[in-house]
């Protein structure tokens, strides 16, 4: 485990807080009590984590930003702006868990979901087209 001495204040962990093997805790960074940090996270400076935050293995959070008390996030998660307490968000950027789900259902499915975006486009524009040259005949 990598913690950064602070430049300017103080680098901070509270009571409580376990720490898994190569972590790395930025300067400036604050983690509350109670809080978790798995395998390979990388806590960028100026950040602040709440109380009873879990951070699961190879998160990486970038800096300046505050982890709300009791949010998880979920392993391999990438986060990018503040973070609300009590949720669980997962993926890069991270967003609520729940939706992550969703997008993960529906991302193998993207190329073929193009396909059919750009065939209802041309169709639309025929159309278009079609009914253009029907108003200008009738004018």
């Amino acid at each position: 485990v990598t913690i950064d001495r602070a430049t300017m204040g103080e680098t901070v962990i509270e009571e409580g807080t376990k720490i898994d093997n190569l972590v790395q805790i930025a300067h400036n960074v604050k983690v509350g009590r109670d809080t978790i940090i798995v395998a390979q996270v990388g806590i960028a400076g100026s950040t602040r984590i709440g109380n009873r935050v879990t951070l699961a293995g190879q998160v990486g959070i970038v800096g300046h930003l505050t982890i709300g008390d009791g949010s998880v996030v979920a392993a391999q998660s990438g986060v990018a702006k503040d973070l609300p307490p009590g949720g669980t968000f997962s993926g890069t950027p991270a967003i609520p868990h729940r939706e992550w789900l969703r997008v993960q259902t529906v991302l193998p499915r993207l190329p073929e979901l193009k396909r059919e975006v750009d065939r209802l486009r041309r169709e639309l524009e025929e159309i278009k087209a079609r009914l253009k040259g029907r108003n200008e005949k009738s004018s």
